[in-house]
């Protein structure tokens, strides 16, 4: 998908609503397990119920690799019944040395066919390049993550050419030159509105999937009003809050439900905050 399709379903939907399918069968409907694959069940029912209301859905991979190969196939399957106008985005934070990188890209980009996926920088840009070498495919750089131990490294002070940064502050100054804003984003947490509107200073164009909405404590009207850009540029990620909304077999009922109130939220502020 490409950045004005997914414009496009941004103004279409009235949301920049990504749904986390961080699927846990510790937490999912007991009257699920009766299922031969209850994870894709769970997933099935979440994503007919909640399509219209988001424009990304967003797998964490760790849920699903923790299955071994029925993991895998679960994850293979929720992927078949997300319609094809849904950005994709495979939340597996990979990052290695460049060959190791472009078999990561070929497994999540040809054999699974994800729209995009999060990438860890540390290993600086031959670990990234890899993953930007494929036509309508998404690198989302970590940035500035919302955890409690974000700051231990992305908010220490470097100075490069004479300039001080926080750490995360020069990731997204230094990667602006691997790629560009239609095949990067970055992961930016929503637990600070000052950083956000930091880092759009720094990354005008891009797209920032952000994190830390809900159980987090992030403020969708502060993320909104500090991050839009012209064509939104934004993907706000929800997944306890909607996807763990009842735990009774009206669950996919009350996720719709609860993606709702956040859809509407959404569409006040396109009115309000995106540029003219």
């Amino acid at each position: 998908m490409n950045r004005q399709q997914l414009f496009e379903q941004i103004q279409r939907k009235r949301s920049y609503l990504c749904i986390g399918l961080d699927t846990d069968i510790k937490k999912i409907p007991p009257h699920l397990l009766q299922f031969e694959d209850p994870i894709y069940e769970f997933n099935r029912q979440i994503i007919e119920a909640t399509a219209d209301l988001c424009v990304a859905y967003k797998p964490n991979i760790a849920f699903y690799e923790a299955h071994g190969p029925k993991g895998w196939v679960s994850l293979e399957r929720t992927l078949n019944v997300i319609p094809q106008d849904i950005f994709t985005i495979a939340d597996a934070k990979r990052g290695d040395i460049g060959n190791t990188s472009e078999l990561y890209a070929r497994a999540f980009f040809e054999q699974m066919n994800f729209d995009s996926l999060t990438v860890a920088p540390y290993m600086g840009i031959d670990s990234v390049t890899p993953f930007l070498q494929f036509p309508n495919k998404w690198v989302i750089l970590l940035a500035l993550t919302s955890n409690p131990g974000h700051d231990d490294f992305q908010l220490l002070s470097v100075v490069s050419e004479g300039k001080s940064y926080f750490m995360f502050e020069k990731v997204i100054h230094n990667s602006q030159t691997w790629g560009t804003a239609d095949n990067m984003m970055y992961v930016v947490g929503a637990t600070r509105h000052d950083y956000i509107e930091r880092i759009r200073d720094l990354a005008p164009d891009h797209f920032l999937l952000v994190p830390g909405i809900g159980a987090q404590g992030g403020n969708l009207e502060e993320v909104s009003r500090y991050g839009m850009n012209k064509q939104c540029g934004l993907l706000v990620n929800s997944a306890r809050q909607i996807i763990y909304a009842s735990q009774g077999e009206d669950f996919a009922e009350k996720a719709r439900e609860a993606a709702l109130l956040v859809q509407r939220e959404m569409e006040q502020y396109l009115d309000k905050y995106l540029p003219r």
